[in-house]
């Protein structure tokens, strides 16, 4: 008899990709958010460390955040197509996609953070025209769907969609041509709204910190300044990251300058309203001060919103040596969106943590505290792995981050955009 064979029963697997591992880590913070957020649906906001006198925590400056990151759809889109500067239309379709997904985070955070999830279709039907929330929630709605018709034409890139339905694909990018009016659109809508969520917070007599008029301006000028930070550091990073993302660093520079200059005047505004507050004794106001300057918030204040944030980023960005270097030009843009991050954490805290009596006799104030539970992290770090994988998928699938494209309706931009591409 001759011996039996040995069958090598042994498989070689793949090798997992760096883009296998990427998704993996976005997919166990997406399972770990999903896993979170069905806990706070089942238990309710309990399980939180949200309480009546500090209602607003991680979630919401994960939504006030996500909103204001947004912001480089409509100053970008409004710079195209209402300005006149067509060739920064690729920059643009990039801008265009973040805002679609920081707006879909944002409601996603909110869904989290209104405890009643089953009544989220209450402010369409049940109008309170008085009320600052209930317009911001309709332009969010407004504002979302106008971002959706902007990206159609950027979805219509999916080479699966155009093989399988070319007639859907073909009308998704004849959208494209209204290009114009929906930038008018999301102009005003984002506008309102963004000015709006400062404004939220400006009308409430009850917390005397946040009681002035300047909330408005600080928020819609905030969110264009790091808006427009946020899609070129995206689009750099993605550069360096994947082939898949073509930029034209030109472009990207002239941008970079333009944040530069921009936070010139936000900082000399971050800067009036906090000394505003430094000429009066005012219960509340003056002890939230103190909190944001001296207390608990002091170092992310000075140090992640104000020189981190602000005037570290303006003087290399100013500056033509360290804005035309890649690197440095990343790292500044970065401070930019930690700073506004940074900003949204300050105010909204500043104002839940000081706590003013309003009982006859004079004003006494105490003082709260408030620091996420791991429900809350859990749940917005699932919140911020779906934004990162939508647009991991979107570079990958989609050419969101590629500047040699040019749509139909613009193809006279292509001989505005130098020849020269850089990945």
């Amino acid at each position: 008899m001759t011996p039996k064979k040995r069958i090598n029963l042994s498989l070689k697997l793949p090798r997992p990709t760096a883009w296998i591992v990427w998704l993996g880590f976005l997919g166990l913070l997406l399972a770990t958010g999903l896993t979170c957020g069905i806990l706070v649906f089942w238990k309710g906001l309990g399980i939180t460390n949200l309480t009546d006198l500090v209602p607003w925590g991680l979630w919401i400056t994960i939504d006030l955040s996500s909103i204001a990151l947004s912001a480089g759809a409509f100053s970008l889109c409004a710079a195209v197509y209402l300005i006149g500067l067509k060739r920064y239309e690729p920059v643009a379709r990039t801008a265009t996609f973040i805002g679609l997904i920081g707006y879909t985070m944002a409601m996603l955070s909110l869904m989290l953070d209104i405890g009643r999830p089953d009544r989220f279709w209450h402010a369409v039907v049940y109008w309170n025209t008085h009320s600052l929330l209930w317009e911001v929630t309709m332009c969010v709605i407004l504002y979302l769907t106008v971002l959706v018709l902007e990206s159609m034409p950027i979805i219509a890139n999916f080479e699966w969609l155009r093989n399988r339905f070319p007639k859907i694909a073909a009308r998704m990018e004849h959208v494209h041509h209204y290009a114009p009016y929906l930038a008018i659109a999301g102009l005003c809508l984002s506008m309102l709204h963004q000015s709006s969520l400062g404004a939220v917070y400006g009308v409430l007599k009850a917390r005397p910190f946040w009681y002035k008029p300047e909330m408005a301006v600080l928020f819609m000028f905030s969110a264009i300044v790091g808006g427009i930070a946020l899609t070129v550091f995206a689009s750099m990073l993605s550069a360096r990251l994947t082939p898949k993302a073509k930029v034209n660093d030109t472009l990207l520079e002239h941008i970079a300058h333009f944040v530069g200059w921009a936070l010139v005047p936000y900082l000399y505004f971050r800067a009036w309203d906090w000394l505003a507050m430094t000429y009066t004794y005012q219960p509340g106001r003056t002890e939230g001060l103190e909190v944001i300057t001296k207390g608990s918030l002091s170092f992310n204040f000075w140090v992640a919103e104000i020189l981190l944030g602000a005037v570290v980023p303006m003087i290399l960005l100013l500056k033509q040596t360290t804005r035309q270097n890649r690197f440095w030009r990343m790292m500044a843009l970065a401070m930019v969106v930690g700073g506004v991050v940074a900003y949204r954490w300050d105010v909204n805290l500043s104002g839940l943590l000081v706590v003013v009596s309003y009982l006859p006799g004079e004003a006494t104030v105490a003082y709260t505290s408030y620091f996420p539970s791991l429900v809350e992290i859990g749940a917005g770090l699932g919140v911020i792995a779906f934004g990162l994988t939508a647009f991991s998928l979107g570079i990958r699938y989609l050419k969101v981050v590629d500047h040699r494209y040019v749509s139909e309706a613009h193809e006279t931009v292509k001989s505005e955009v130098p020849e020269t591409v850089l990945a």
